[in-house]
Order: C-alpha cells, then sequence, then structure tokens
C-alpha cells in the first residue's frame, strides 16, 4: 500500500500501533476470562487491564525485542511485561502465539469490511439518483462494440446499481464468515487454555469461536475473504471500462468530471482523458491479484506452518486499502459524471434507424415468411444503410417483397422508439423496488 492510492481510515486499520493495541485486548480479555474461571488471580488481570490500557506501547521498543527474539509476539510480551510488572507472567497462559496473530488479523479484516461495505453504500446511492435522473434517457445499446438495439442511461446504471447490490451481500457474507476467533492453543486441542475463554474472547472482540481449529484458523476463510474483494474489484473495472468507452472522442456520451484548471497531457494542451476510471481498472487488478496467494495459502502443514505468514502481511492491507481508494473513487466519479444526452440520440440516429431491424425480422416472421427468408429481406435492406447510408425505413419501403407482406403504414410504426422502453419501468422495479 502506497500513499497515492491509500485513505487514512483504511490505513489505520494495519498501523503497528493499532495491531499491538488489538494483541493486548486479547490477552486482556483472555486474563479476564481466566480470572473469572478462577485460573489467574483477579488482581493479576485487573493490573493486566489497567496498566496495559494506559500503556503507549513503543513500536520501535518492539521491533528492537525482536530483532534478539527473532519472533514478534513474544517481543510484543516482552514489551507489555515491562509495563504490567509481575504480574505479566499470567499474560499468553496455555496460548500460542497464533492465537493472537490470527484472531488480531481477523478482527482487521472485519473493520476493514466494514469501511469497505460503507463505501459500496456510498456508491449504490450514487449509482440509484444518477440512474433514476437518466432512465429514459435515450442511449444506443451495444454488442461486441457495434450498434445494436436502443436502451436508456438510467439501464445501464440499474445493471451497475444491481451488480455492486450483489457485491454489496457478498462481502457481507465473507465479512462474517472471516468473523471468527481461535483461542486453541498449540495445535488447537485447549490442553492448556479452557474452550470458555474462547468465548469469552470472541465474544468481547464481536467474533465467533472457530469450531475447529488446528494452531491456526483455517484460511479457507481468508481465501473466499480476499476472493471477494476481488470479484468486486472486477465489477469496479466493469464499470470503469464502460464509461472509458462512452468517453472516446468518437462516441463521447459521458465523461468524468474535468476540473478547473486540470491538464490532461503534458504535451497537447487539449486533452481530457479518462484518468480515473483508467486508474481504477490498474487498481482492480492489482486487488485481484491477491486472491490467489489467499487460495494458495489454505494448504498449510499439518497443525501449521508460517507459510502463509509473510503472505497476508502484505495482501491484508494491500487489498483491502486498495479496494477501499478504488470504491470511493469510483463513487465519487458516478457522482460528478457528465452525461450528453444530445450525443447519445446523434449516435443513436447514426445508423438510419438500423437498431429496429430485429422488430422488422420478427413481423415479417408473424406475416407467414419463412425466419431464413426474413432475415434475407431485412439483412438486404440493412446493408444498403449501412454501406451507403441509406434511410432504412425508406428501403424497406420501397422493397415490394416486404411490403407485399408489411404495409408501408405499419412499418413505420414499427420504428417508434417507445416500443424499446415499454418495459423500462419493470426493470427499474426490479433493480430498486
Amino acid at each position: 500500500m502506497i500513499p497515492r492510492y491509500s485513505r487514512p481510515e483504511m490505513t489505520a486499520i494495519w498501523e503497528p500501533a493499532t495491531r499491538f493495541r488489538i494483541w493486548f485486548e486479547i490477552e486482556a480479555h483472555a486474563a479476564n476470562a481466566m480470572a473469572e474461571m478462577g485460573t489467574i488471580p483477579k488482581d493479576a488481570a485487573k493490573t493486566i487491564w489497567d496498566k496495559g490500557a494506559a500503556a503507549e506501547f513503543d513500536v520501535s521498543r518492539i521491533d528492537e525485542i525482536e530483532r534478539e527474539t527473532k519472533h514478534d509476539v513474544i517481543a510484543f510480551l516482552t514489551h507489555l511485561a515491562e509495563h504490567v510488572g509481575p504480574e505479566a507472567r499470567f499474560v499468553h497462559q496455555g496460548m500460542t502465539s497464533s492465537d493472537v496473530l490470527d484472531t488480531c488479523l481477523n478482527v482487521q479484516l472485519t473493520r476493514a469490511a466494514d469501511i469497505l461495505i460503507a463505501d459500496l453504500d456510498r456508491l449504490l446511492a450514487g449509482l440509484k439518483t444518477r440512474a433514476q435522473e437518466h432512465k429514459t434517457t435515450l442511449t444506443i445499446g451495444r454488442s461486441h462494440g457495434i450498434h445494436a438495439e436502443p436502451t436508456t442511461f438510467g439501464v445501464k446504471l440499474a445493471l451497475a446499481y444491481a451488480e455492486f447490490d450483489r457485491a454489496r451481500a457478498r462481502l457481507v457474507a465473507a465479512r462474517e464468515e472471516i468473523a471468527t476467533c481461535a483461542l486453541s492453543g498449540a495445535v488447537g486441542t485447549f490442553a492448556n487454555i479452557d474452550p470458555r475463554v474462547e468465548v469469552y474472547v470472541a465474544e468481547k472482540l464481536g467474533l465467533t469461536p472457530e469450531p475447529v481449529s488446528t494452531q491456526v484458523i483455517p484460511r479457507d476463510r481468508h481465501a473466499m475473504f480476499f476472493a471477494t474483494l476481488g470479484v468486486v474489484a472486477s465489477s469496479v473495472e466493469r464499470l470503469a471500462t464502460e464509461i472509458r468507452h462512452l468517453q472516446r472522442t468518437e462516441v463521447l456520451e459521458v465523461e468524468e468530471f474535468f476540473s478547473k484548471g486540470q491538464k490532461g497531457s503534458s504535451a497537447m494542451p487539449h486533452k481530457r482523458n479518462p484518468v480515473l476510471t483508467e486508474n481504477l481498472t490498474g487498481l482492480a487488478r492489482m486487488v485481484r491479484s491477491y486472491a490467489m496467494p489467499a487460495m494458495e495459502n489454505v494448504a498449510l502443514w499439518h497443525e501449521r506452518d508460517i507459510s502463509h505468514s509473510s503472505v497476508e502481511r502484505m495482501i491484508g492491507p494491500d487489498a483491502t486499502v486498495t479496494l477501499d481508494f478504488a470504491l470511493i473513487r469510483l463513487a465519487g466519479v458516478i457522482e460528478n459524471l457528465v452525461v450528453y444526452p444530445d450525443n447519445m440520440q446523434k449516435n443513436l440516429d447514426r445508423l438510419g434507424g438500423l437498431h429496429n431491424s430485429q422488430r422488422v425480422l420478427l413481423a415479417l416472421t408473424q406475416a407467414g415468411v419463412s425466419r431464413e427468408d426474413a432475415y434475407r429481406l431485412v439483412q438486404r435492406n440493412a446493408m444498403k444503410t449501412w454501406d451507403e447510408g441509406k434511410d432504412f425505413l425508406g428501403e424497406l419501403k420501397a422493397d415490394s417483397d416486404v411490403t407485399a407482406k408489411i404495409p408501408a403504414s405499419d412499418l413505420e410504426a414499427m420504428f417508434d422508439i417507445g416500443y424499446h422502453l415499454k418495459h423500462v419501468d419493470t426493470i427499474f422495479e426490479r433493480v430498486f423496488g
């Protein structure tokens, strides 16, 4: 994660000071649980809480200890003892490092998920507002990048809304799946720590106890979490790519907001480039790339190894920070998107009415013409329009084979644009309720 693509609220989750504070809370909650069960003195648990809560954990001091111990959790516990005093001997009773590390990571991921869900809520609100604004703004739909049939820009945005609504549901599910706690001790058997301690700590941290762990929380949970982030990022890229295509000079149906004083090119002063959506495309690639190592982390040796550790120290912050930045940037793009309905209409009219070809095809079949012959009749007139710039309706009305089956007045009625809009309300009702 780099400052250019980071927001403070998300980066704060991954700061060393935050991590050490969560480690302390895990240890202190565990001490409280043990004190209630009579495993350690209640006075000791109170001292651990009071002195630890008041402590300012010195990251540089912990790093100094770790350089000697070569063990991050031991370095932290040593530093904690410097604050707590003799009662620190009751800290970490029956626990193993992974109890602290894995539970902390899941706290961080759930907090990150909460921010990402809030990001999606802002994006969804923007999409809904703009979709309603352009519910009946006509535009040409494209398949393979080629003009197909009319749609509305509002329908395009409603599609994006539905997609990100699914993204939100997936992220909520991923948050629930990752929000587990494990304080089961070495190899996960609870031999030296009562399972009730795990239940107590989980409740205090807003997690649920892992049903069965080894010495680590199973990494299929984390694989699903990061895979979900990758899918959300793919939706970011899909919408960003749509906007980039629609901003091309030859199309220019929408445009990223271009602020006063903004420069598009160091060489060409006229340029107004889709830099934000291009940036989003690149960021999405990065978020997706973190899903693969998360999946490879699932296969650990026996009850634990630490091959996953270095991976998660990188992908945890990077994936969540990057997606957070991308979602907020995309929300801003949508909120400030400049839409050009006149250009949409101009593009819609470019092919002389060819977007009505399917309607004529269907009418011919309903008039008794075989589908093969109907297709041939429509296509030969469409190609004149395509190749020679003719008016499609005029060509159809001049074709005696067509008018023998469909009167000219009926052909004219088939070019009513309202035909393509008759179910827009149904689509919006399905999406927005």
